[in-house]
């Protein structure tokens, strides 16, 4: 199975402007994301999709390989797909380049994933939510899946309800996902819909059309990197 792992980067950001290239422990953050997406084993290969020549001079200036792609793009997918389109490759992993201590072990998961499944489209990790404010952030995203592990919903609201206050379980979305080629740029020709347009949510418009999305269970917890207060909790990990 040949995959291959690509990070959106672009450099405007409302609440971290540069983001990608704020130090974090002597490297920048793109650098730190680039080499632990390069310890996954199923990884043929990773590079960089950016929209800005600081951040494509700043992955080559380390030795990593990035490639330059429209400023127009809506979202990270879409410049995902870009670049995508001149690869000869199986399965595509979108990594989120603001996650400075990604794991590489749920990448392996997620392109094993596709070992056996000829018509899985799209895979995603999720990882159980232990506290009641996680599961009241709208900003963290809960899934419901079914039997088979299959998403049935996304939302940015604690589904599912919980009526008898009884526990329901519930999963909260990692954003990394893995596409076969041919069902990435399927998705990113696809207009946006309306259930994605309600909950600023994309993985909707697959949902919407008919795209299935398996959803395997993860212990590790992603800590991304979006406001200043973030940047100083990775920073207390990994160094200023």
């Amino acid at each position: 199975m040949s995959a291959v792992g690509i990070i959106p980067s672009r450099y405007a950001s409302t609440r971290l402007p540069g983001k990608p290239l704020l130090p974090i422990g002597g490297k920048p953050m793109i650098q730190h994301v680039y080499e632990r997406a390069c310890a996954a084993r199923s990884l043929d290969r990773v590079l960089v999709a950016t929209d800005d020549e600081r951040i494509l001079s700043a992955v080559r200036g380390f030795g990593g390989e990035a490639v330059l792609t429209s400023p127009e793009h809506r979202s990270g997918t879409d410049r995902v797909a870009e670049a995508a389109r001149a690869l000869d490759i199986e399965v595509v992993v979108n990594i989120q380049g603001d996650e400075p201590m990604l794991d590489p072990e749920p990448l392996d998961a997620l392109v094993a994933a596709f070992a056996g499944r000829p018509d899985l489209e799209i895979a995603t990790l999720a990882h159980p939510i232990r506290h009641a404010e996680e599961a009241a952030d709208p900003a963290a995203v809960k899934v419901v899946r079914d039997r088979e592990g299959y998403a049935l919903y996304f939302s940015r609201l604690p589904i599912p309800f919980d009526r008898d206050g009884t526990g329901a379980a519930r999963w909260r979305h990692l954003g990394v996902y893995a596409y076969r080629r041919a069902a990435l740029l399927r998705f990113a020709a696809l207009p946006p819909a309306p259930l994605e347009q309600s909950e600023a949510l994309e993985q909707l418009r697959a949902l919407e059309n008919g795209m299935r999305i398996l959803v395997l269970p993860t212990d590790k917890e992603a800590i991304g990197v979006d406001t200043p207060e973030d940047l100083e909790r990775v920073r207390g990990f990994l160094g200023r």
